[in-house]
């Protein structure tokens, strides 16, 4: 029997739409039919197909199940006041990535994705995944529940948009993926204690250290290595309630001492960055409490008791936007400027606080260690964060290495942003070595760092 002719160009189209998103003009020719046809079979299909742009960039593909389910994931958005609002819906499509038009939120985007579609997942939900300490942390309490694996670092792109979507109520930025995860924050919101109070503020902060370091939990999925939890707070003029701690061992091990010392060093070198110019840094105390140092440091990404902001780091956008393999901030700023996504004080600010990494003897400033704030369409800077001498941090083993640290002069054309960094980290070296709250031996390494500092700068 000869099969209807109709009926062969459905299953062809349907073939088609599994290869990825199409053009009228693409399915036409790949049916050998007209592009009228087309489009009548694509209504056909209703719900199962998905679409974006305008005119002759409109492209179609096929939805594709999450863990069984072929729906959109909602998504949400919540703006500085707090106040909730409903985003664009996210399409998981065939045969991988998603239909997410994220540039109508403000954020920029490359050619091949300003009607959202993206080959994997849009790229400020990679900011948003459980990573680093906590995200560690949260894994190995949840996955068991979220069925994926132990280790987010083998999370496929659907574990992500399966982990934000069930448990993402608490995820860097301002964005919350799927219903869960939202009725998980209202949840919160309703069931929140008081800020904490000053008087409260020490006891509940060596438990909460204590409840991280023998157990491996804490709140929040928050990026990076060093050992923290999360907390709210109330601090008369700070931004927002929300709050990250870092905090240190409380035995009298060499390794541990230095790690105290280090986070010393990060209170005292982000007081400095203002002196840099057009450059912020997160607002933080540091308060000694049961033996442990804690660096509480103001979420940027926070305002007020449940406000957000917007927030993207560098990493995220060079995999998306650049495509750069150096792990130079200054690079990826020339770059970022060049396409008019960020001026030419960003530009410049970028470079000085760059300068005064090298400077301080901070040998880790990776691209997740710089981020900004999307806004319509372009970035502003961040406030600095984790700017600390990382090249004094403790081995694995428990061995604390004293490296030399040799300092780097400028080019011609970067002098300016040089001395400007010199400035504030020879202030630096000077807080350190006379901060009392530092072990003699690191302040007086701190003391030859800013002699030698000193000796180069008068040189330059």
């Amino acid at each position: 029997m000869v099969r209807p002719v109709n009926l062969i160009a459905r299953v062809a189209l349907q073939r088609e739409l599994r290869r990825g998103y199409l053009g009228a003009t693409a399915l036409a020719t790949a049916l050998k039919s007209s592009p009228r046809t087309s489009l009548r079979l694509l209504a056909e299909l209703g719900d199962a197909v998905v679409s974006s742009g305008q005119a002759q960039r409109r492209r179609y593909a096929a939805r594709r199940p999450l863990r069984g389910v072929a729906a959109a994931v909602p998504v949400f958005a919540l703006d500085e006041a707090g106040q909730l609002a409903e985003a664009p819906a996210l399409h998981p499509i065939q045969p991988q990535g998603c239909l997410f038009p994220l540039a109508a939120l403000g954020w920029p985007v490359d050619d091949d994705s300003r009607d959202g579609w993206w080959g994997g997942l849009p790229y400020p939900l990679y900011d948003m995944q459980p990573q680093g300490f906590l995200g560690r942390a949260f894994a190995r309490a949840s996955h068991a529940d979220l069925e994926v694996p132990s280790d987010p670092s083998e999370w496929t792109d659907d574990d992500v948009l399966h982990v934000l979507a069930r448990r993402g109520e608490d995820c860097s930025g301002h964005l919350i993926v799927g219903e869960a995860s939202l009725r998980r924050h209202q949840q919160q919101r309703l069931q929140a204690a008081e800020p904490l109070a000053d008087a409260e503020l020490l006891p509940a902060y060596v438990a909460a250290a204590a409840q991280a370091a023998s157990l491996g939990l804490a709140g929040s999925s928050v990026g990076g290595e060093f050992p923290k939890f999360t907390a709210r707070r109330a601090l008369a003029g700070a931004d927002t309630t929300e709050v990250i701690v870092k905090f240190s061992g409380v035995t009298d091990a060499p390794a541990t001492k230095r790690w105290a010392d280090l986070l010393v060093c990060e209170h005292l070198a982000l007081q400095r960055v203002p002196a840099l110019g057009p450059v912020r840094a997160a607002a933080t105390r540091l308060v000694q409490a049961g033996g442990r140092s804690f660096l509480e440091s103001e979420r940027f990404d926070r305002t007020g008791a449940w406000g957000r902001r917007p927030l993207v780091s560098l990493r995220a956008l060079n995999g998306h936007l650049l495509g750069l393999s150096s792990q130079d901030w200054r690079q990826h700023a020339a770059r970022l400027a060049a396409r008019g996504l960020i001026d030419a004080d960003t530009l410049d600010g970028i470079r000085r606080l760059w300068w005064f990494g090298r400077l301080i003897a901070n040998n880790d400033m990776h691209l997740g260690n710089l981020s900004f704030h999307p806004q319509a369409g372009r970035l502003r800077l961040a406030p600095a964060y984790d700017m600390l001498p990382m090249a004094f941090t403790p081995l694995p083993g428990g061995e604390v290495p004293e490296p030399r640290w040799d300092f780097e002069l400028p080019l011609p054309a970067e002098r300016a942003a040089w001395q400007a960094a010199a400035d504030a980290a020879l202030l630096f070296w000077a807080d350190a070595a006379h901060d009392a709250r530092i072990s003699p031996g690191f302040r007086a390494r701190a003391a030859e760092l800013g002699q030698r500092l000193n000796m180069v700068r008068e040189r330059a």
